[in-house]
């Protein structure tokens, strides 16, 4: 017997002279039971699965003992691959929609939290400012800490390099300084009007560092987002006058303050990036970025607290004494608790939501742009303000809505509506990354 072969499967085989090949539909197991004179022995192999089996069928061609696939290119099978990159594309705008509207609504809680916080504490802001800034420390490594016993932080993330962190620390720090600065000087209808210039810093940034190149209906829609705030904030508040009078300088001062701010949330996305590629695709835990961030900028906060304690009007030989007594308020216990009705409550739910809030930022940024979360960030100004017209308690009579809220209102979903359209003929993505 020269030959034997014998095929566990669908009945599907034709014969030639010299060759054989065998048909086998997807997902079919054979067992070939071979024999050859020059090889003797019985050989027992499971024929290999056939690529795209599982949508399309395929055929193996068999001559002498070499195999090689004979299927050309499944169309079947590149259209499923097609629709599977469309389902995860979708899937990835709804998460960042979702992501974005999580930010909507904590950024909007956390300005009218703070102006709560501010009840009590209204002797002593730059103690919330503080607390919150070394509390944040201790909350985010033992957040890190649980993840990383559960294993959804690996050694690999932790082993990152930290210089990065550093400077973003530092930024934090000198945005915060140069801010608290500036915005003793400025009135506060002329502050939102400037903070304008954070969304500019990001797209300008993210141009030159990023290599992003933005469309332009999405500079359009950024153009109008900025006009839609200025209007919804700004009108009938003599924002103009006011800026007039505080001078040039402490108004470029706030700009400036707001490029700190942006190149610490465009080096974030840096971070992100480069995380991913020395991964092998994976990412960085975003609580690692979030606790060594935050531990750099309290280092360099506590550097710069003689200097910020000046600003609020602390000498620095009575800062120990004003903590002391900030923390009394904040407990609310002792002789120097009069007035400080509504705290700790008021005050710990302002920091739990300033840090969820800071978290669900820096994951819209990390899935999206620092350009989207920055948007997101901005359309909570209008819905704060819309909040604080409503009967809140401790803050006694509602404020009214400027002139202008509705009209800018209007405007600013305009933008963001433009900012988000993608034209027919264009591409899904908001940005296009220059190649590396």
């Amino acid at each position: 017997m020269a030959s034997l072969c014998r095929h566990l499967s669908t009945p599907a085989t034709a014969w030639s002279h010299g060759r054989h090949r065998l048909r086998s539909p997807p997902r079919t197991a054979a067992l070939r039971y071979e024999y050859s004179p020059k090889w003797p022995g019985i050989a027992l192999r499971l024929q290999p699965p056939l690529p795209g089996a599982a949508k399309c069928g395929g055929a193996w061609e068999k001559s002498g003992f070499g195999e090689s696939e004979r299927s050309g290119p499944c169309p079947c099978a590149v259209g499923g691959l097609a629709a599977e990159n469309g389902r995860e594309r979708g899937n990835r705008s709804v998460e960042v929609v979702v992501a974005a509207a999580v930010t909507v609504v904590l950024g909007a809680g956390n300005r009218v939290l703070y102006k709560l916080a501010l009840v009590p504490l209204k002797n002593y802001p730059f103690f919330l400012a503080q607390l919150a800034t070394f509390g944040y420390v201790i909350v985010y490594f033992s957040i890190l800490c649980m993840r990383y016993q559960a294993g959804i932080v690996t050694d690999e993330m932790l082993s990152v390099p930290k210089t990065p962190f550093v400077v973003v620390g530092l930024l934090e720090a000198l945005g915060a300084a140069t801010g608290m600065a500036a915005g003793a000087m400025l009135s506060g209808a002329s502050i939102p009007i400037l903070s304008q210039a954070f969304l500019v810093w990001q797209i300008l940034l993210s141009f030159i560092f990023l290599g992003r190149r933005y469309k332009v209906n999405q500079l359009l829609g950024c153009f109008l987002v900025a006009i839609g705030v200025i209007l919804t904030v700004a009108s009938g508040s003599g924002a103009g006058h006011s800026l007039k009078e505080a001078g040039i300088f402490w108004s470029l001062l706030m700009i400036v303050s707001f490029l700190f701010q942006a190149a610490d949330t465009v080096l974030k996305e840096i971070i992100f990036l480069d995380a991913s590629r020395k991964l092998k695709g994976g990412s960085v835990d975003l609580f690692v970025v979030n606790s060594f961030g935050s531990a750099f900028q309290t280092l360099f906060i506590c550097l710069l607290l003689p200097f910020l304690s000046k600003l609020w009007g602390i000498p620095f030989g009575q800062l120990p004494n004003y903590l002391k007594d900030g923390a009394a308020c904040f407990l609310n216990v002792g002789t120097l608790s009069r007035g400080c009705d509504g705290a700790p409550l008021l005050p710990l739910l302002f920091i739990i939501v300033n840090m969820g809030f800071n978290i669900s930022l820096l994951h819209l940024l990390k899935i999206s742009s620092a350009v989207v979360s920055c948007l997101a960030s901005t359309f909570s100004v209008p819905i704060a303000i819309y909040v604080f017209t409503l009967p809140l308690p401790y803050l006694g009579v509602p404020s009214s809505l400027p002139a202008g809220f509705l009209a800018g209102a209007i405007i600013l979903i305009t933008g963001l509506l433009i900012y988000a359209w993608t034209p027919s003929n264009g591409s899904p993505g908001a940005s296009i990354p220059a190649s590396t």
